[in-house]
């Protein structure tokens, strides 16, 4: 070989080398990003959720499934001045005149970039009669009003995942107490949450879809507002994750999840287990202490829409 092929059999060498490192760096940057996008709530969120009830939604879907211009806006998780207890809701938000199935179209969009439990896709027409949410846990059972006529699609996802027995069995992971997250709540509904303290993974999984956003910013989330969780900063990410908001302090969160309903009986058991304590993950994925499960684990039996 002379002496000008094997430089240039070296100049290749490199060149390749290069480019896989280049490639190592993109997938880990994009490994990170992603892990970061699919960890809910995250601590940077100082104070969040929780309610007495809800007030006229104007963030609905329409015939074409579009959302308004601000559900499709970049969220932020900075606190909002104008969000206060003293504005706590007292009714759930909903629409006049009632809409009726056929005036609404939901869209579900597959989704397997994170660990999940896929079940199916709910249908587009969602049941506009529902009105009850019930969450039986080993502790008990924490009965939530919803309306369809304020959030269809996103009902209309619980309904289906109910029905298909997707959170029987599933462990809450991740009870935010004031002072350890600057939260007051309980999130459920990664499907492979361990919740031990050990699973680097808690709080990104999903039911292997999303969806858009409903009712942002109808509400402040207030003491006993419950509503899907989804990536800091993202939009139109919702699935099978949710929160119950334990504080009227949380009222002051910036909009950017969707309202699902308002408990009506049992956030005494939740804050029964929130004494024990949590579990820190030292090894949370994205370090933003996204999964602080319960010490008294939360477990899910089931849950049925009515």
């Amino acid at each position: 070989m002379s002496g000008d092929d094997r430089q240039n059999e070296e100049d290749r060498q490199a060149e390749l080398a290069r480019e896989h490192k280049e490639r190592q760096a993109k997938r880990a940057a994009e490994q990170s990003a992603k892990a970061r996008r699919n960890t809910f709530i995250g601590a940077a969120v100082a104070v969040v959720v929780v309610a007495g009830g809800i007030f006229a939604a104007t963030t609905l879907v329409g015939n074409d499934g579009a959302g308004t211009a601000s559900a499709q806006s970049t969220p932020s998780a900075s606190a909002s001045a104008s969000a206060s207890a003293s504005a706590a809701p007292t009714e759930l938000p909903t629409t006049t005149p009632p809409k009726k199935a056929t005036d609404v179209s939901c869209t579900y969009k597959r989704d397997d970039s994170v660990p999940h439990k896929y079940v199916g896709l709910p249908g587009k027409k969602p049941n506009m009669k529902l009105s009850t949410m019930t969450v039986s846990t080993n502790h008990g059972d924490i009965v939530i009003e919803v309306d369809p006529n304020a959030t269809p699609c996103s009902v209309n996802s619980m309904a289906f995942l109910a029905k298909k027995g997707f959170y029987k069995g599933n462990k809450c992971h991740r009870l935010a107490l004031p002072e350890t997250s600057g939260l007051f709540l309980l999130q459920c509904g990664d499907p492979q949450a361990k919740a031990d303290g050990k699973n680097p993974t808690d709080g990104q999984g999903n039911a292997g879809y999303v969806f858009r956003d409903e009712a942002v910013g109808a509400i402040p989330y207030t003491r006993g507002v419950v509503f899907l969780t989804q990536p800091l900063d993202a939009a139109g990410q919702n699935s099978s994750q949710f929160a119950i908001s334990l504080s009227d302090e949380n009222a002051q969160l910036e909009p950017q999840y969707s309202v699902l309903g308002m408990v009506k009986s049992g956030l005494e058991i939740i804050e029964k287990v929130a004494k024990d304590g949590v579990i820190v993950n030292p090894d949370d994925i994205t370090g933003d202490g996204g999964s602080t499960a319960p010490k008294n684990p939360i477990i899910i039996k089931k849950v049925t829409l009515k």
